[in-house]
């Protein structure tokens, strides 16, 4: 298994690498660039040189992604073109916050997602697997930030029960106060993880009723109950465990909608600041940083699955 891990994570590295040179010819290949967010036209072009030589944009294409690399890997993410601070301690201060809500969060709908999709897929077009899979239908097609609204309007304008901004009461730091805030957000990217997970455990259930041990199961007598808890749930749960590689990329830039929408202090509100203000050094930061969570989270799907089925660790 060792020598399988091993691979795997060599063959991560080329793609992380490629990863950085695609996003930093991108973002160099936008129409504007760092300098011009921090110039008017009212400056000389003198001046704007001189900025462009302090920030190194005077610099060939290549010595400014090795600088830029350089820094990425030694931990230096730059500065915010906007305000100045420190991009790595924006980040350091942010992340946990996300962390915070999208974990909890996320382990809720993948809990909930194995007992409603194993449900409806072992009651294959009854009227439980119907409701189950209705509403996975409908919650998918439902844009996440109309979700968020309506619990706002309806806990937050209308009744007035629960904080709609915010991690904390400004003046109050106590659990509850934070509890108060947590629940509406929490409740939102509950609903936005559920369908998709839902129709994965469904999906991989009623591929295992339809497979011929199951019919062996049954020739002998045992019980539907029986397959279910002693056969199907375990070959169902190998790949849904595997799953749980790909949330690592959603702990990071999973709740950007939600953390915008209840201005919760998270890497989304942040991000999208980031774009607004044409704020490059974070843009590029944050899409390695996603991107680099997407290959981390498939590695980890890899190995999760070389644990749980020793067949493919050759």
């Amino acid at each position: 298994m060792g020598k399988y891990i091993a691979k795997r994570i060599l063959n991560a590295i080329p793609l992380l690498l490629l990863i950085t040179i695609i996003c930093f010819t991108l973002i160099s290949l936008a129409p504007y660039d760092a300098v011009d967010a921090m110039t008017t036209p009212k400056m000389s072009d003198e001046l704007v040189m001189l900025i462009r030589q302090k920030y190194g944009y005077d610099k060939p294409l290549y010595i400014r992604y090795f600088r830029w690399l350089d820094g990425i890997v030694n931990g230096n993410f730059g500065y915010s073109i906007v305000n100045g601070t420190s991009i790595y301690n924006d980040l350091m201060a942010r992340i946990p916050n996300t962390i915070r809500l999208v974990l909890p969060s996320y382990l809720t709908a993948y809990i909930l997602a194995i007992i409603l999709g194993l449900i409806a897929g072992a009651n294959k077009n009854k009227l439980a697997d119907r409701i189950i899979d209705g509403f996975s239908s409908v919650s998918l097609a439902i844009p996440t930030f109309w979700i968020a609204l309506i619990l706002i309007y309806i806990f937050g304008y209308k009744y007035r029960l629960l904080p709609i901004l915010g991690m904390n009461t400004v003046g109050k730091s106590g659990a509850e106060d934070y509890l108060k805030h947590f629940i509406l957000p929490y409740a939102v990217l509950v609903f936005a993880f559920l369908p998709g997970n839902i129709r994965y455990v469904r999906s991989a259930t009623i591929t295992q009723f339809s497979e011929d041990y199951v019919m062996v199961q049954k020739a002998f007598g045992a019980s539907r109950t029986e397959i279910m808890f002693s056969h199907v749930m375990k070959n169902v749960l190998l790949p849904v465990v595997t799953r749980l590689g790909m949330a690592l990329p959603t702990l990071i830039t999973g709740a950007v909608i939600t953390e915008s929408v209840f201005g919760w202090p998270g890497v989304g509100p942040y991000f999208v600041k980031a774009v607004q203000g044409m704020d490059y050094p974070i843009i590029m930061v944050m899409l390695v940083l996603s991107s680099t969570m997407v290959i981390l989270g498939n590695l980890l799907s890899d190995i999760l699955y070389c644990v749980v089925d020793p067949r493919i660790r050759g």
